[in-house]
């Protein structure tokens, strides 16, 4: 089985390019997306058993990532929460990490951790964790 991602992300072309990538890179099955606060945190909460990994912008179109990321402070052993801001500052490294986030990656320049991090959690079929020397290009 796949690693399956959950996006709240409010971009279009952001969140487009990002789901394109996972998919192509790092085999991630997307399990949805939503752009606001309310919609991701209920999503991910209502539907546990359906997610591995979150991945969570702060500025959203309503509220912030930063609700969604401590909505899923209490999650399924596993299940994984990682921001991806522009505003990838030391201080809000910390605060995303008090509040339950496993990481913070820059969209700006820190999209090739991102993608390695998601190597180091799927594929889920076989327990074994993922791999590549692939090379990956920057979202728009």
């Amino acid at each position: 089985m796949s690693l399956r991602a959950y996006i709240v992300e409010d971009s279009p072309v952001i969140r487009e390019s990002l789901i394109e990538t996972l998919q192509e890179v790092a085999g991630v099955e997307i399990a949805g997306f939503a752009e606001g606060e309310d919609e991701g945190s209920r999503w991910l909460s209502h539907h546990a058993a359906q997610w591995d990994l979150a991945i969570v912008d702060l500025f959203l179109k309503s509220g912030n990532g930063l609700g969604v990321v401590e909505a899923c402070s209490v999650r399924r052993p596993g299940q994984k929460v990682v921001v991806l801001t522009n505003y990838a500052t030391n201080d809000i490294r910390e605060r995303c990490v008090r509040l339950g986030a496993d990481a913070v990656f820059d969209k700006s320049h820190e999209l090739d951790a991102l993608f390695e991090f998601c190597l180091t959690l799927g594929p889920r079929d076989n327990g074994e964790p993922g791999g590549s020397d692939s090379t990956f290009s920057q979202l728009s």
